[in-house]
């Protein structure tokens, strides 16, 4: 079978406002109040906890390593308490998702949030049934930008390694299908979409209306 597999915030979803409230509540705890804003550092947020920390930390001129990895368990605590407040997909995903599905592509996420939060997350939002496979950055002994996570996505949504596609929103996307040998999707609708063309994926990704249509040129239709 061939899959496409998604890469989940900042391309299946906008998880960026919970994301961003996490952070600053340990901003605040810290005493610095909210260092993060929303309007212009999504594109921080859906790099991960430890980024938020470090670009937050360092714009208040505190940065320490002791004090990321003091902080970090306790973003996580507390966006999983609110992990669904403000996260909504992007226009178009799930049609698009079950599109795929109708048209025989196994679907599946690799993701670098922990998995047990992105599996929270996905059940939270009503939509953790749809997707074949959820591959996080603890699945397995390594993450993103390694390619195994990708295969290991793609064999348990039931397709073959090398017969699927990345769709992300990232540097770390793109470097990790280059290292799989498959193609990548890049959106231009999240955070970094103004960055994506300059890594030169296999195709950029406007809408999601346009993705069932743009799959098969990329990845071959399913017979």
């Amino acid at each position: 079978m061939r899959s496409v597999i998604f890469d989940l915030d900042g391309t299946l979803a906008d998880t960026s406002g919970d994301l961003l409230a996490a952070a600053n509540h340990c901003f605040r705890d810290m005493g610095h109040g909210d260092v993060l804003l929303p309007d212009q550092d999504a594109a921080v947020a859906v790099r991960g906890a430890r980024m938020m920390l470090s670009q937050g930390l360092k714009r208040v001129g505190a940065y320490s390593e002791k004090t990321v990895d003091t902080y970090y368990p306790i973003f996580l605590d507390v966006y999983e308490q609110a992990i669904d407040r403000h996260t909504v997909f992007y226009p178009g995903a799930l049609d698009a998702v079950e599109a795929l599905k109708t048209a025989g592509y196994g679907v599946g996420i690799c993701t670098n949030k922990p998995e047990g939060l992105a599996d929270l997350l996905l059940t939270r939002l009503g939509v953790r049934d749809q997707f074949a496979s959820l591959v996080g950055a603890d699945t397995l002994p390594v993450r993103k930008p390694d390619p195994e996570p990708l295969r290991e996505a793609a064999r348990r949504a039931g397709g073959h390694p090398k017969h699927c596609v990345l769709i992300g929103d990232s540097d770390t996307d793109r470097n990790t299908a280059r290292a799989a040998g498959v193609p990548s999707v890049l959106v231009t609708f999240g955070p970094s979409g103004d960055d994506m063309a300059a890594l030169e994926p296999e195709a950029l990704l406007h809408h999601f209306d346009d993705l069932p249509g743009l799959v098969p040129d990329l990845i071959g239709a399913v017979a």
